[in-house]
């Protein structure tokens, strides 16, 4: 089960968020989703020139944690660069306040303020600030033309900066777009959707790993 992760300080943001080959709409290349920590943590080993070290307490957590953060880091943009693609930098679970702080972004697929059972189809998506395991804020996202599916809900979510979805029913393929965001998803959810972010807050809720066969990899949206 995920946990809230300890927030990353971020002392610079970058000046552009997105990159792509020359010529080229970002949208018509595959994008890969770089989080402002893994940002941060190349700009200060690869830029700055930190060992690990002095980097991992300038983002206020362990060596292993940052060691883990850069190896994904480089390996997004190694990505980028032998196969072309398109690199966005997106939230994540940083702040530029006191290190130690807990701060998440939790998005909810939702019809009125119940889970929907279907994240695809939804009527919106409610998304809560989390900061020290309460919920401070509130807001919606509209639930895309179409089936969520096969949209580009999950880069928009993410650009708000969301790492935590707690869902109804969902797809492989489905949770695999969004964890190519950097969003993590939590299955099998019901109820209010409050509820379900404080539960999920508290500790007491658990991803089933259920998948929807309605939302696989060959789900032609027809339903």
């Amino acid at each position: 089960m995920p946990r809230p992760r300890r927030c990353r300080a971020v002392t610079s943001c970058p000046r552009e968020s997105t990159f792509a080959p020359k010529g080229m709409c970002p949208r018509e290349r595959e994008e890969i989703a770089l989080l402002l920590d893994e940002f941060e943590a190349i700009r200060l080993a690869d830029y700055e020139g930190l060992y690990q070290e002095e980097a991992a307490r300038a983002m206020g957590v362990s060596r292993q944690t940052f060691g883990r953060i850069i190896e994904s880091a480089r390996k997004k943009v190694a990505d980028m660069l032998v196969n072309g693609k398109s690199l966005r930098v997106v939230g994540g679970v940083v702040s530029e306040g006191p290190k130690g702080a807990i701060s998440m972004k939790i998005a909810v697929p939702s019809r009125g303020d119940v889970i929907d059972a279907h994240f695809g189809h939804c009527e919106q998506y409610r998304v809560y600030t989390a900061e020290n395991g309460q919920v401070v804020s509130e807001e919606t996202v509209p639930s895309p033309a179409g089936c969520g599916c096969k949209s580009n809900i999950a880069s928009t979510l993410a650009s708000r900066g969301v790492t935590l979805m707690l869902a109804g029913n969902m797809g492989d393929g489905a949770v695999r777009v969004l964890s190519g965001q950097g969003i993590e998803v939590v299955r099998g959810c019901s109820g209010g959707t409050r509820a379900a972010v404080d539960a999920w807050l508290s500790g007491s809720l658990k991803d089933s790993g259920e998948v929807c066969h309605e939302h696989g990899d060959d789900h032609e949206c027809a339903h």
